[in-house]
């Protein structure tokens, strides 16, 4: 689909709104058509000239108003012109209201397409690209539609009327002046191809250089524990020197590349008026043509040069535009790798049974990451994933909840091939616990909230009350209203890790995952969490993934993996006398 077929859709439940101002565009136009005249008529019909040909407009303004004072004629003509210059004023800047106001609409339906499809785009997406390209996307490439509507679309509409408005009434008024006027044109085509590729590929380098800014930017401050800590602060800075160097540089060879467009095309266009006041001065001297006719014809030739000019300095800003357009487009063209089928069940009551059918999985066909899984589940009960860094463990999880499809085979919830399920129906019978409690900067209220929407202030109470989170949470000096700060900066990792446990709780699901729920917690804070996590656990189904055995030594039901296959399941003690894998685990504690 083209381009500008593409943005169009963004546009077209605004069509009535933009006929409108369409129309609003092209009266403005014939307003401004005849800011002329009224010089004209006080030129040629009313001051004294030695070289003008028959006098005859000063017989049809006196007979026109019923004036024979010339100071009369000239005010109301000077009246006349403040008038017509003030509609056109007002007409165009109503039109101009109502397309800014349409091309920012369009915008924001296209930053809403954009992060609801980066939303709904799969995790290996996200893992190849940085975070920052995706929000430059969508903070500032989207703007590009708004740029091609307003800049573009209006703009080629009203010069090219008035464009063809003044070469018809010129052609009218004298065809070998406007024929004269026209020879510097196709030199003109030919500067505006020539930099319209230069424009679009310099455009492409700002953008991939503003991009690169913004992820160096966000780094080194999303990092800055880190680099005080190693006294790296001197290397970050270069490297921002270094990426901002490039900005710079890029934008400067744009600018670079306008100015030389704007002194050719402007030079080109000064050449053209030369030759026309230069015939038409002759004219005037040889009583062919009046002074009122050659002011009226360089008016309307400023006209047509000026609607050329904004065209061609249209065509290089929709160069620009068009870049962050496709941008925008490449993401809204990726698939959504785990798709929802049309006819899909809606997933109500769960008993919380899980089954994996001979399930294998990669990231890469040249590298299996699981094979040939088969493993029942039953309902309630807790299985713990342990293996060597690697072995697919947290992999295994993500199937669950359809962050990825398996390559091979099936994982099925209560008999249902979660392939055949809602998506929104089968995560919201899912509670989950990572390793890294991601928290958003708002309250703990918030964040608590945030594991089930509509959730009341009673209820995350007790959810904190039930995560051990309480006591803490009111020892703040807010208490539940308090702020966590960026990524939860002003809580402990033992406090995020309970206020992550805290929503699991108030999502209240059947079926539990946790990904490393301890692993960046010191000995005593773990073993706290963890009798928190046992709690949590009661009367879900749970599958728990980590590499401390001591954690899930005493359960029932431990699966190990290596190499992608499960080699040993059974409780703690069975596989610890089977002096396997497990038993080298557990040894190497």
């Amino acid at each position: 689909m083209s381009l500008y077929l593409r943005i169009f859709r963004y546009f077209k439940q605004f069509l009535w709104q933009t006929l409108f101002s369409l129309f609003l565009m092209s009266l403005g136009v014939a307003l401004n058509l005849l800011k002329p005249w009224p010089f004209k008529y006080i030129v040629d019909g009313i001051l004294p000239s030695t070289f003008v040909a028959g006098n005859t407009s000063q017989l049809f303004v006196a007979r026109w108003l019923g004036w024979t004072s010339p100071a009369g004629q000239i005010l109301f003509l000077s009246g006349a012109l403040v008038i017509i210059t003030l509609l056109a004023s007002c007409v165009t800047l109503l039109s101009n209201i109502l397309l800014i106001r349409i091309g920012l609409k369009g915008t924001l339906k296209l930053r809403a397409d954009l992060y609801a499809c980066l939303q709904s785009l799969p995790l290996k997406y996200h893992d190849a690209r940085r975070s920052s390209d995706s929000s430059y996307r969508v903070a500032y490439d989207s703007q590009s539609i708004q740029t091609m509507y307003n800049k573009g679309f209006s703009t080629i509409f009203t010069e090219a009327i008035t464009l063809v408005a003044a070469f018809t009434l010129m052609i009218r008024m004298d065809w070998k002046l406007t024929l004269v006027s026209f020879v510097v044109l196709p030199v003109v085509m030919f500067g505006i191809r020539f930099y319209s590729e230069k424009i679009r590929k310099a455009s492409t380098s700002i953008q991939e250089r503003e991009s690169d800014l913004l992820a160096t930017t966000q780094e080194g401050l999303s990092s800055v524990r880190m680099i005080r800590a190693f006294g790296r602060e001197s290397f970050e800075i270069g490297q921002f020197l270094r990426a901002a160097t490039q900005s710079l540089e890029a934008n400067f060879k744009m600018n670079v590349t306008s100015t030389q467009s704007a002194l050719v095309v402007g030079t080109l266009m000064a050449l053209g008026t030369s030759l026309m006041y230069a015939m038409g001065a002759f004219q005037v001297l040889h009583g062919t043509l009046t002074l009122g006719d050659l002011l009226v014809f360089a008016s309307y030739l400023t006209m047509l040069y000026t609607p050329i000019e904004q065209l061609i300095y249209t065509a290089w800003a929709l160069e620009g535009a068009t870049v962050g357009a496709q941008r925008c487009f490449e993401v809204l063209d990726e698939r959504e790798e785990t798709e929802e089928h049309p006819n899909a069940t809606t997933l109500e009551k769960v008993m919380g049974e899980i089954t994996f059918s001979n399930v294998s999985f990669s990231y890469n066909p040249a590298k299996a990451i699981l094979k040939k899984i088969n493993l029942i589940i039953p309902p309630g009960e807790t299985v713990a994933f342990v293996g060597s860094t690697g072995t697919g463990k947290s992999t295994l999880l993500s199937l669950i909840p359809r962050f990825y499809d398996p390559c091979e085979g099936v994982v099925r919830i209560d008999g249902y091939d979660l392939r055949d399920l809602t998506k929104a129906s089968l995560r919201a019978q899912i509670g989950m616990v990572f390793q890294e409690t991601v928290l958003f900067s708002s309250t703990i209220k918030e964040n608590i909230a945030y594991g089930r929407e509509g959730a009341t202030d009673a209820e995350i109470i007790e959810a904190a009350r039930r995560a051990q989170a309480y006591d803490f949470i009111m020892a703040m000096p807010h208490g539940f209203d308090a702020p966590v700060g960026e990524r939860g900066g002003h809580l402990s990792v033992g406090q995020r890790q309970r206020i992550g446990i805290a929503r699991a709780f108030l999502k209240n699901a059947p079926i539990l995952l946790l990904d490393e729920p301890t692993s960046a917690l010191d000995p005593a804070t773990e073993k706290e969490i963890m009798e928190t996590i046992f709690e949590l656990m009661k009367g879900r189904t749970t599958l728990i993934v980590t590499h401390r055995i001591a954690t899930v030594h005493r359960l029932k039901h431990i699966v190990v993996l290596q190499n992608g296959a499960i080699a040993q399941q059974g409780s703690g003690e069975e596989l610890l006398a089977d002096e396997g894998v497990y038993a080298r685990l557990h040894q190497a504690m």
